[in-house]
């Protein structure tokens, strides 16, 4: 099993983690990473483009000129789409982009490129982050003491104000919790800061069995469960003197 040293804030190895391999010692797949990319970018698109055909534009529908005898050619309403303020014939219309994957896909995806990220070395796993108020200035010094520049990704077990805030404003540094990485956001960083508690999260997510979706069996009611028949009522009817006519 893989190991990776825990660093401070101030940037000195304290300890070190075992990483998962199932998540950080996956083969690169360059299609499954490619297809998963996609994906994520299919589903950002909201699909309103929009044109008007020649029954939407505005403008009579009249015939322009009479049929014959004008050595024209032969023409009706002027909305047809060789005109100029005509409809358009094959425009796009609003639809939807989205793309469905596979969870496992999805996963065996992102756990390719956190492997090919620790491979370059641009994994960096500290234990935490102790702002009491958000300080841009102890963020910068933190991430000089990293060596980290460039785009950097920092990732969190849950949201945190203080370092969000911290953050924001240093150009190429973002913030996103451990529960919500996804493939774009390792590929666009050039390193990808863990805490322990955010690398924990991460493993439960991407390790964690899929729920199965198996329809439960209903229970089996059998003749004992529902009752006397039907039958068994019209025979103890008969059988009963006291609702016999004479």
């Amino acid at each position: 099993m893989a190991q990776a040293q825990v660093l401070n804030t101030a940037g000195d190895a304290v300890s070190t983690v075992e990483l998962n391999e199932s998540i950080f010692g996956v083969e690169r797949n360059d299609t499954l990473i490619h297809q998963a990319v996609l994906r994520i970018y299919a589903n950002r698109r909201r699909g309103t483009h929009d044109t008007k055909t020649r029954g939407e534009v505005r403008g009579t529908t009249a015939k322009w000129y009479r049929q014959k005898g004008t050595g024209r050619a032969r023409h009706g309403a002027q909305t047809a789409p060789q005109f100029r303020k005509g409809g358009v014939v094959f425009g796009p219309h609003p639809r939807s982009y989205e793309q469905a994957m596979p969870q496992k896909m999805r996963r065996k995806a992102l756990c390719s490129v956190l492997s090919d990220k620790l491979m370059e070395g641009r994994i960096h796993i500290v234990e935490g982050f102790d702002f009491v108020a958000p300080r841009t200035k102890e963020m910068i010094a933190v991430l000089n003491a990293l060596g980290v520049a460039r785009k950097v990704l920092i990732v969190l077990p849950a949201p945190d104000v203080n370092v969000t805030k911290s953050a924001r404003n240093i150009p190429g540094v973002r913030t996103t919790v451990a529960h919500t990485l996804n493939v774009v956001d390792a590929i666009e960083s050039d390193h990808l800061i863990f805490t322990q508690a955010a690398l924990r999260t991460l493993e439960g997510v991407l390790t964690s069995p899929q729920p199965s979706s198996a329809v439960s069996p209903q229970p089996v009611v059998t003749g004992d469960d529902m009752g006397p028949s039907i039958d068994a009522d019209n025979q103890a009817e008969a059988e009963s003197p006291e609702l016999r006519t004479e």
